[in-house]
C-alpha cells in the first residue's frame, strides 16, 4: 500500500534469490478453454519464416519494471479523526498506471511514496494510464497522523523470474516464452518501461501431475556482471529485447530456419529444453495446429511423448515457456501453455507470430 513516513522501497539487485521458475505476475493465472473446459496455465529480430536464426532453449533470469506504478486495488483507512476511508474508491481502478502525483511525473514506487510523503494538504491530483489514455482524478488522501497521509492504494512496479529464451537473431534480438506477462492479482498485461536478462542456474524440477503444474527452481544473482542484456517489450506472443553476447547463453551457436505456419503439420516434432544441466531435445507429437489466430499463443496442441522428459518433469512444467518446438528441421513454434490436469499436453505459439512481435 502507498504509505507516506517510515517505509521505503528496497530493491535488493545484488541478493541471491531462489524462487520458482514462474514470474509473480502470472504465477497461477489459470484460464479455461470453452470447449471442453480444459483447464491449462502458463508454462511461464527482423525476421521472417525461411530466414535463419540462432536457436535458443536456455533459461534466463528477468527482471522489468513497470512503466509507471501499476494499481493492484484500494482499501480503507481510519483517520486522524478516528473514522473509516476509503480515498481512492470508485477513482482509480486495478491496472490503472500512476504516472504523476500534483502534475510531478514519478516512474517507480519509490518516487511515489516520495510523492505522498510529500503532501502537506488533503488535496492531490494522480495523472493514470488507462485503457490507452491519460486522465486526472482528485482524492483526498487522508491523514493516519498529523502531517502524515496516506492514499489507500496497493500498487506494483516490477516483476522478475525466469523464463525461455526461444531465439536470437541475427541483430542480437531475442524472443522468449511466448506469452505475456500479467499481473496475478489483476490479469492485466503488464505494461514494460525496461528491464535486464540475468544468467541463472535451474537448481531443482518440480515435476507436473495432474490438477498441479510442475516448475522450475533456479538461482539468479542480480548484479551487473551477471547481465546478459535487456528486456524492452511485454507482448501477448512474449517478451522481447536484445541480448548483447549470446555466445554466453547459448554456448553452441546453432543456426535454424524459421518455419511459416502453413509448413506445419501434425505429427513428430521436438521440443529443446535445459534439464539437468543439459540443453537437448526431447520428443513430442503436435496433436492439432489452429490458424485461426483467436489467440495468438495457441496455435499448436503438443503432446510430450519422451519417455525420458516424462520422468524427468511429467511433461510440460511453467518456466518452459519459450521453449522451441523443432520439426523437420525448422523452427516452428515455442512451448506457451501446459495442461493443468494433463502435464503430458500443453500449447505453443507460431514462430511466425513471435518473429512480427520481434520486429
Amino acid at each position: 500500500m502507498v504509505e507516506s513516513r517510515g517505509y521505503r522501497r528496497k530493491k535488493y539487485l545484488t541478493a541471491l534469490f531462489v524462487f520458482a521458475a514462474v514470474f509473480a505476475a502470472w504465477l497461477g493465472a489459470m484460464s479455461w478453454e470453452q470447449e471442453g473446459e480444459v483447464q491449462q496455465a502458463e508454462a511461464s529480430a527482423r525476421s521472417s519464416p525461411g530466414e535463419s536464426v540462432l536457436l535458443g532453449g536456455m533459461p534466463v533470469g528477468i527482471y522489468m519494471e513497470t512503466d509507471g506504478v501499476m494499481v493492484l486495488g484500494t482499501e480503507k483507512l481510519e483517520g486522524i479523526d478516528g473514522k473509516i476511508h476509503e480515498p481512492a474508491a470508485d477513482l482509480v481502478r486495478p491496472g490503472d498506471y500512476i504516472t504523476a502525483v500534483n502534475h510531478q511525473e514519478i516512474q517507480g514506487k519509490g518516487e511515489l511514496l516520495d510523492a505522498v510523503e510529500g503532501l502537506d494538504q488533503d488535496k492531490a491530483v494522480l495523472t493514470l494510464r488507462r485503457d490507452g489514455e491519460t486522465l486526472d482524478i482528485r482524492l483526498d488522501p487522508v491523514e493516519c497522523e498529523p502531517d502524515e497521509y496516506k492514499l489507500g492504494i496497493w500498487v506494483r512496479d516490477n516483476v522478475q523470474g525466469l523464463g525461455t529464451v526461444t531465439f536470437i537473431d541475427d541483430e542480437n534480438r531475442f524472443g522468449a516464452l511466448g506469452h505475456g506477462i500479467h499481473d496475478t492479482d489483476t490479469s492485466v498485461l503488464l505494461s514494460v518501461s525496461d528491464g535486464s536478462v540475468y544468467r541463472t542456474a535451474i537448481q531443482n524440477i518440480i515435476k507436473g501431475q495432474s490438477g498441479s503444474p510442475g516448475s522450475m527452481e533456479g538461482v539468479i544473482v542480480y548484479s551487473s556482471r551477471n547481465i546478459l542484456g535487456t528486456v524492452n517489450k511485454n507482448t501477448e506472443a512474449g517478451i522481447y529485447g536484445t541480448i548483447d553476447r549470446p555466445e554466453e547463453l547459448l554456448g553452441d551457436l546453432i543456426h535454424i530456419e524459421t518455419a511459416g505456419k502453413e509448413e506445419i503439420e501434425t505429427g513428430p516434432a521436438t521440443i529443446r529444453c535445459f534439464i539437468d544441466n543439459e540443453l537437448r531435445e526431447y520428443e513430442i507429437q503436435v496433436t492439432d495446429i489452429d490458424t485461426s489466430e483467436k489467440e495468438v499463443n495457441k496455435g499448436l496442441v503438443i503432446k510430450v511423448t519422451d519417455d525420458e522428459l516424462l520422468e524427468k518433469t511429467g511433461g510440460i512444467i511453467q518456466g518452459m515457456s519459450g521453449s522451441p518446438i523443432i520439426q523437420n528441421g525448422k523452427l516452428i513454434g515455442a512451448v506457451t501453455h501446459v495442461f493443468v490436469q494433463d502435464s503430458t499436453m500443453g500449447y505453443g505459439i507460431f514462430i511466425e507470430n513471435m518473429l512480427k512481435e520481434a520486429e
